[in-house]
């Protein structure tokens, strides 16, 4: 039994090595799970991975020596423990010479089982408790708590900390369906779209026979679903972390590539110049014409996935965390099903790049076709453009001023299809058609839908693409009665929040971008917390911010129901060098708020994909699922009042 004594220099050790060791302020992330054995018991499993340095102790030590490993669980008549809790790892002896004893203890990882049995007649229920454990670093030992929850029974068990979407126990085939889905969807982004005049113009003009044409078809098609599976296992293999798609589609080099790489392909369509490969790469593929052009396919298909990673990230996203959790041919697999139902319709469409010809044989027809392409196609270079901007706070491209250059885009376009704007390679002017006419009307009719996201209208259908609104925009909205009154609490937040002199909550909420920081106002105003797991570069967090927070009912329950926490997984801004540390998910280096929040977020419930919603209680244990994209208004009423409910019941 623990004396006072004893407990009382155990809390002094902890306070001496928190204030020295602040950066590594939780040296093991835990990951629970159940799992059915047979009949009505379960296995518990708590997976420890301890950073690099620092030890854990086993559940056995002799009496006398530091604290051993501790599991206590919420009393319930629904189960009862059994047997001995196991241990699963390397296990070391040494002799401890501040206590005189042979010590217990595991590095870098280490497994807990623990037996359950469900009460006769109760077929599923949720087990809870907490972990008490200490772990040492040299001569400085800290102790910590973990709460946990996890369901059995009824539906496939789900931790605290493992809450990815796709069970472990599921099958290959199942997976397969779901990511086959996933690359379906992924069509519909507006990242993909921009591609087709692209995909069009170079299949168009690179074939020169029906063979040659289906040959570099397939291989386009085949080089889109290798790079995309080989993501997947390059991950697994060469340890590039989970948020490795997410450092490419927020990084400014990439996103100055495609932005200029758009431009120069609207150019071209505008009559400006022919892309041409350089003289000493253009021998090469011409020697390479009758065998199909294969690099040229290969690189078109590459630009492709590149260019698609910044709306379908999520959706690869959670495959990659499976990739970086190493589960064998599972993530394989997933980002083949994704790939393939991505690259089929592009390969038809490639296989058929003669459908264009089909139209009137009049160059100067063909050339309106694709003079409306480059301006389709520079309208959406500004997409790239603004992720720069908004993941560097650059200021420039704001929302009005994105806004401001689409009208004039699509005016434009407008005008050109009348007539009243002409290109050197257009031919003579003729009689407007009846479809030219309604395709000017249809751009005529876009820019005006535009003109209100100037006064702060919120363009809903376009929220993917347009720059989030900021708190110092000019919103004509909040100076009429636009929206259901809403019951504001002034006192949202305790403090000052943490990087708000350039982060800051869509629709005026107040919250908070430091998840400690906000952790701590939750406590003292005894209130869950709203976690918002969100990118600067993700297209769908702004869709559920412009679609779903934007109710009046949402808003109010986010405004007097909880303390809300923005996490940007792509923030650039550099921690402070005693805040950076090697995470023991990958072994990278978390030097950037935005790396420690994905870190986070994958080490605590084993997903990367935003936006993500997570609803914590005061001892940070789940209220509910997660809640991922979904625009179903009703249903993300529903999850936070749940959360709402399990919160006051919890007290």
């Amino acid at each position: 039994m623990r004396t006072k004594l004893f407990s009382l220099a155990i809390v002094l050790v902890t306070m001496v090595a928190h204030s020295t060791f602040a950066q590594l302020e939780n040296p093991v992330t835990w990951n629970v799970s159940a799992k059915h054995k047979e009949d009505n018991r379960y296995e518990l499993t708590f997976k420890a991975n301890i950073q690099h340095g620092w030890h854990l102790y086993s559940t056995e030590l002799p009496a006398g020596g530091p604290l051993p490993t501790v599991f206590i669980y919420t009393e319930s008549a629904d189960f009862k423990p059994t047997g001995k809790v196991t241990e699963t790892g390397i296990l070391k002896k040494a002799l401890d010479e501040v206590f005189n004893v042979e010590v217990r203890y595991y590095a870098n990882e280490v497994t807990f089982t623990q037996e359950i049995e469900l009460a006769k007649g109760v077929s599923g229920t949720t087990i809870s408790g907490n972990i008490e454990y200490q772990v040492c670093f040299e001569d400085k030992c800290v102790f910590h708590e973990k709460d946990f929850t996890v369901k059995v029974g009824q539906k496939v068990a789900v931790a605290q900390t493992d809450t990815n979407d796709n069970p472990t126990d599921s099958s290959l085939w199942s997976f397969f369906f779901i990511a086959f889905l996933g690359g379906l969807a992924g069509l519909l982004t507006p990242c993909v779209f921009p591609m087709i005049p692209m995909t069009v113009s170079f299949f168009l003009n690179k074939q020169k026979n029906r063979f040659n044409a289906i040959l570099n078809a397939i291989v386009f098609g085949v080089s889109i679903i290798a790079i995309y599976t080989s993501l997947g296992l390059l991950v697994s293999l060469t340890n590039l972390g989970a948020d490795f798609t997410s450092n490419i589609i927020s990084h400014w080099i990439t996103n100055t590539i495609f932005f200029a790489l758009f431009l120069a392909f609207a150019a071209s369509f505008f009559g400006l110049f022919e892309i041409v490969l350089p003289s000493s790469l253009s021998t090469r593929t011409d020697a390479q014409a009758e065998k199909g052009g294969f690099i040229g396919s290969f690189f078109m298909a590459l630009t492709l996935v590149l260019v698609s990673l910044s709306c379908v990230g999520p959706i690869v996203g959670a495959l990659l965390v499976e990739a970086a959790a190493g589960l064998g041919a599972k993530p394989i697999v997933g980002m083949f099903g994704f790939s393939l139902a991505f690259a089929i319709p592009f390969t038809l469409f490639a296989i058929f790049p003669s459908l264009l010809k089909s139209l009137p044989k009049s160059g100067g027809w063909l050339n309106s076709v694709k003079v409306v392409l480059g301006f389709i196609v520079l309208a959406f270079s500004l997409k790239f453009l603004s992720a720069i901007d908004s993941v560097y706070h650059l200021g420039i491209l704001s929302r009005g001023v994105f806004i401001s250059i689409w009208i004039t885009i699509f005016a434009m376009l407008g005008m050109y299809l009348l007539g009243k704007i002409r290109f050197k390679l257009d031919s003579e002017p003729k009689p407007i058609g009846f479809m030219r006419m309604m395709l000017a009307l249809a751009s005529f009719t876009f820019a005006i839908y535009l003109i209100p996201g100037l006064f702060g209208a919120p363009l809903s259908g376009l929220s993917s693409i347009l720059p989030s609104k900021k708190p110092n925009d000019f919103d004509l909205t909040k100076m009429v009665n636009y929206a259901q009154p809403i019951t504001v609490n002034n006192s949202a937040i305790c403090e000052d929040a943490k990087y708000s002199d350039f982060l800051s909550l869509p629709h005026g909420l107040q919250g908070y971008f430091h998840y400690e920081q906000a952790l701590a106002c939750a406590r003292k105003q005894n209130k869950p917390l709203f976690i918002d797991f969100v990118g600067h570069a993700c297209a769908n967090c702004k869709v559920m911010e412009q679609q779903v927070w934007s109710d009046p009912r949402v808003l109010e329950i986010l405004r007097n129901e909880y303390v809300i926490v923005a996490l940007y997984v792509d923030e650039r801004t550099k921690l402070p060098a005693e805040e950076q540390y090697i995470s023991p998910t990958d072994g990278k280096k978390k030097d950037t708020v935005g790396k420690h929040n994905a870190d986070f977020q994958i080490t605590r419930f084993s997903m990367n994909s935003q936006p993500y919603y997570v609803l914590l209680g005061n001892r940070e244990e789940l209220l509910t699922e997660p809640y991922g994209f979904n625009t179903n208004i009703e249903d993300f009423i529903a999850f936070l009042k749940k959360g709402v409910e399990s919160f006051k019941s919890s007290k």
